[in-house]
């Protein structure tokens, strides 16, 4: 990637989960548009080696169930423009055996680590303004087999950044959400790579499931000027499976 020369102006973002998948995929299309990244991620040697590769970025050690952490690192930064919650996790198991445990640690790291990141960001984004990306799933709209966890988890993002959007608008805060369908990162494709994953592609309008670089591409969308007025929305990415 050609090395990017940032400006005093140039804004700063802050991408959670950014070692991988779609987090990894977020902090390439930011850096590609002038805008400085931080690398953040529980992995600080995958969160190094992703932000060595980019042309303006740096990494952040972070593990987003750690309140004191979030809190401390985050708020340490000297500037905050932007802040995308990509970190999450998604272990699933039929409702009838799913554990409390995996209920609640999934839940600590897509919902509760998303509030964490987006509170201990708020005084530095409400300095100029900001904008909070969260990624939801089509998990937040429909139920899904063996997702009883995960699916209370997205829908919880759903309506955190409602609140959120209508609590922090009134500071040049936007809060939304990129509810993807299946997304083929290296994870992805192992996991749905299988006659399940067959069957739910033919589920989907468009016939396909998408790639990592699509939900980049609207992310960054809801970072632009031009989405300046979108406030409290969920973009769904997902090629027609939640409209039918």
């Amino acid at each position: 990637m050609a090395e990017h020369i940032r400006t005093e102006e140039s804004r700063v973002a802050l991408v959670t989960g950014g070692a991988n998948g779609i987090g990894a995929a977020v902090a390439e299309a930011l850096c590609a548009a002038g805008i400085h990244v931080v690398v953040a991620d529980r992995d600080n040697e995958a969160a190094q080696a992703q932000a060595a590769r980019l042309p303006d970025a740096r990494a952040l050690s972070l593990d987003v169930v750690d309140a004191a952490q979030v809190h401390s690192a985050v708020g340490g930064l000297e500037r905050l423009d932007i802040v995308v919650n990509s970190a999450g996790i998604a272990l699933l198991d039929e409702a009838k055996s799913l554990s409390a445990e995996t209920f609640r640690a999934t839940l600590e790291v897509n919902l509760t680590g998303a509030f964490l990141v987006a509170q201990a960001a708020y005084p530095l984004l409400a300095q100029r303004g900001g904008r909070i990306v969260t990624l939801a799933s089509q998990a937040a709209h429909v139920g899904l087999d063996q997702h009883a966890a995960y699916c209370a988890s997205k829908a919880g993002v759903l309506g955190l950044t409602r609140a959120l959007a209508l609590e922090w608008g009134r500071d040049g805060i936007t809060v939304n959400t990129v509810s993807p369908t299946v997304v083929l990162t290296e994870l992805g494709r192992a996991a749905w790579d299988n006659p399940a994953g067959e069957a739910h592609r033919e589920q989907i309008p468009t016939g396909r499931f998408a790639e990592p670089h699509e939900i980049a591409a609207s992310v960054l969308y809801l970072c632009s000027p031009e989405a300046a007025m979108v406030n409290g929305a969920d973009l769904r990415v997902d090629g027609g499976f939640t409209a039918v």
